[in-house]
């Protein structure tokens, strides 16, 4: 039985509880930042609070023998001040009260001792997820692209959803488009897989769409679509 205490109580951290709580072979415990002195016994203790609060709370644990890990995808892993420590990133938005299957979430871990990284490993294996072994420079130049795969990406999607919302046209109308872009990036090359008046050059088109657009609306077509042409 492997013993995991998880500080903190926001999406990741619940996420994270659920998970383990139907897991084989885990228990779990969830504690809050305030809860430092009264931690129970474990094999590893996950930090999962804001990327400001990591190093204040790593700090209260330093004197610990536990493997001591933190989940963001930014902060390098010597914000932690303990011999024992190692990061535990899963590489997902997640939302709260909604399920999570995390089989599907890849997990980017790193330790400072070899058997630490096996016991990461070991959790990630109780959720059927899949582990990479991520250094902390590669893991923030990992994080960097996925706000642009993933936050950014949204963001062209409620741009797109008010413009349809200010033309009375449905934006579901729109979903079987969005879900065949996700999926051929996976098996093509983003590059290959561009398509559009921006790759085509068709001024004509690009002229009236941002004819159609407010002016900050403009600035972003505008800044996108030479970054497709010149790529």
């Amino acid at each position: 039985m492997i013993k995991v205490v998880i500080i903190g109580q926001g999406n990741v951290a619940s996420h994270l509880v659920n998970g383990f709580n139907n897991a084989a072979n885990i228990a779990v415990f969830q504690v809050n930042s305030r809860q430092l002195d009264t931690i129970p016994d474990a094999n590893v203790i996950i930090i999962s609070v804001s990327d400001d609060a990591i190093s204040t709370i790593a700090n209260h644990l330093k004197d610990s023998d536990t493997l001591i890990a933190h989940t963001s995808g930014t902060v390098a892993m010597d914000n932690i001040n303990s011999k024992r420590k190692g990061v535990f990133y899963p590489l997902q938005s997640f939302t709260k009260n909604k399920p999570i299957d995390f089989s599907t979430i890849p997990f980017c871990l790193e330790t400072v001792i070899p058997e630490d990284l096996v016991l990461l490993e070991k959790l990630v294996s109780s959720l059927q997820a899949k582990a990479y072994k991520i250094n902390s420079e590669q893991r923030k130049k990992l994080h960097l692209a996925a706000v642009f795969v993933n936050n950014f990406t949204n963001h062209m999607y409620q741009i797109g959803q008010e413009i349809c919302q200010e033309h009375q046209v449905p934006f579901e109308v729109l979903f079987p488009l969005i879900d065949e872009t996700a999926k051929k990036v996976t098996t093509t090359s983003p590059k290959d897989a561009q398509t559009g008046p921006a790759k085509r050059n068709d001024q004509q088109t690009i002229k009236n769409h941002l004819e159609q657009l407010n002016s900050q609306q403009q600035e972003i077509y505008t800044i996108i679509t030479k970054s497709i042409q010149e790529n």
